[in-house]
């Protein structure tokens, strides 16, 4: 990416009704644009971080054996009031809409009943199991709240993956599997140390769930912590019987403050019983389907990078996620620093190191600015200093001194850091 050739552009200010640090950092650095409360559009480097998360998370869920699809977000009211979920009672943050034969459909929130539905088609038999299906869509949620920036939005992208299986047993291996493949998840972002699986309300899914809660003070969510067992409880369940079944105690438990980054529910047998989703098992019986959901919020898991891996000069991305791994940029107005930093920037791409590369007319400081404040992890600067030093200046994001290296340093120092 040339910045020369880029539409977008940072800018100090921020909408006026914006409060989430998030949202002010993301929109300052040209990641992201505000059309409306909860709902974003995700500008060229916005969507690179998020195709990068994408990544890491579809690789996980493929190790586990998903098998990724997408389904729509147009659905059936009759669906949905065979589980009565239709029911704004029950659930109260559909987006519903009419066609113009008059039926009513709803907006995706979420794909429990129509993927259950669609798998009346592909599973009859014992040997059609197990079944894990995800995709990645925009999840729209008439949400009461959304001061949250991307980490509340009315409009998100989430992976949801759902599983099929014969029984309890089966479901049980794949709810590990599901939890574990998360860990690794939050751990390649960055986020894995202060990253908690949390008991919690099913609401509107199942009586309990499991959610992982990320410690941040931008976070909605109170949990009450067991650092040393690495899990935690969420205050809208914590009683003596709740502590109780986990095996915790209140004097090992700190209070904190976190969001909400991933879920998983198990909805047992009812959904398929509802929605006539069942199999024939070995000895001819008819059984119904065991349901599992597991969801992580795409741009929620953005969001909360973003709050913590920030300071006071802009974003600080992990190199997992980050938009490039290099922020190159010439300083000067000669033709040899020009020819040079072209030649680096061609170099870089056929080593397969991401680069954005600060070709701009313009002056030093708002090239360095603007590299700290798009956080990306490093920067990599030709001068007539550097052309003298045969060399280039690197300095990490989170470094406060800069180093001149020559051009085999400098690739073996980026090809290392992954």
């Amino acid at each position: 990416m040339r910045l020369s050739q880029t539409f977008t552009k940072t800018t100090k200010s921020t909408p006026a009704d914006e409060q989430a640090n998030n949202a002010k950092l993301l929109i300052q650095a040209g990641f992201i644009h505000k059309e409306m409360a909860g709902v974003y559009a995700y500008l060229p480097l916005g969507l690179q971080v998020i195709e990068n998360i994408k990544q890491i998370v579809r690789e996980e869920m493929n190790n586990i054996g998903g098998s990724e699809l997408i389904m729509t977000n147009l659905q059936r009211q009759e669906l949905w009031e065979k589980t009565d979920r239709w029911n704004d009672e029950v659930v109260d943050i559909w987006f519903k809409t009419e066609l113009k034969n008059g039926s009513k459909v709803g907006l995706a929130w979420s794909h429990e009943e129509p993927i259950t539905d669609m798998m009346r088609n592909y599973i009859s038999s014992y040997r059609d199991f197990p079944v894990n299906v995800y995709q990645f869509q925009n999840k729209l949620r008439n949400e009461l709240r959304a001061k949250s920036g991307i980490m509340r939005g009315r409009e998100f992208i989430m992976k949801d993956l759902y599983s099929y299986s014969r029984n309890n047993e089966e479901h049980d291996k794949i709810y590990s599997q599901v939890t574990e493949a998360y860990k690794r998840v939050f751990d390649r972002v960055g986020l894995g140390d202060i990253t908690y699986v949390t008991s919690a309300s099913g609401g509107a899914f199942t009586k309990y769930s499991h959610e992982f809660q990320t410690i941040t003070e931008a976070g909605e969510d109170t949990i009450y912590v067991d650092k040393e067992k690495k899990i935690a409880i969420n205050e809208e369940v914590y009683n003596d019987e709740a502590l109780a079944e986990l095996g915790l105690s209140k004097e090992g438990l700190e209070k904190t403050t976190s969001a909400e980054i991933a879920n998983i529910f198990s909805f047992g047998t009812e959904k398929s019983k509802q929605l006539g989703l069942s199999y024939t098992d070995e000895d001819g019986q008819e059984k119904p389907v065991v349901l599992g959901s597991y969801g992580i919020g795409i741009t929620r898991l953005m969001g909360v990078i973003a709050e913590h891996f920030s300071d006071d000069k802009g974003l600080v991305w992990p190199i997992s996620v980050a938009p490039a791994k290099v922020y190159l940029a010439n300083v000067g107005e000669s033709e040899a620093v020009k020819n040079q930093a072209d030649k680096l920037y061609e170099d870089l791409l056929k080593s397969g190191i991401s680069v954005i590369y600060d070709d701009r007319d313009t002056r030093p400081g708002q090239k360095f600015g603007d590299a700290d404040l798009m956080g990306i992890p490093y920067r990599v600067v030709v001068s007539e200093k550097t052309l003298e030093s045969n060399g280039f200046e690197l300095k990490a994001r989170t470094a406060n001194d800069t180093r001149i290296v020559n051009q085999e340093e400098l690739m073996k120092t980026l090809e290392n850091k992954s």
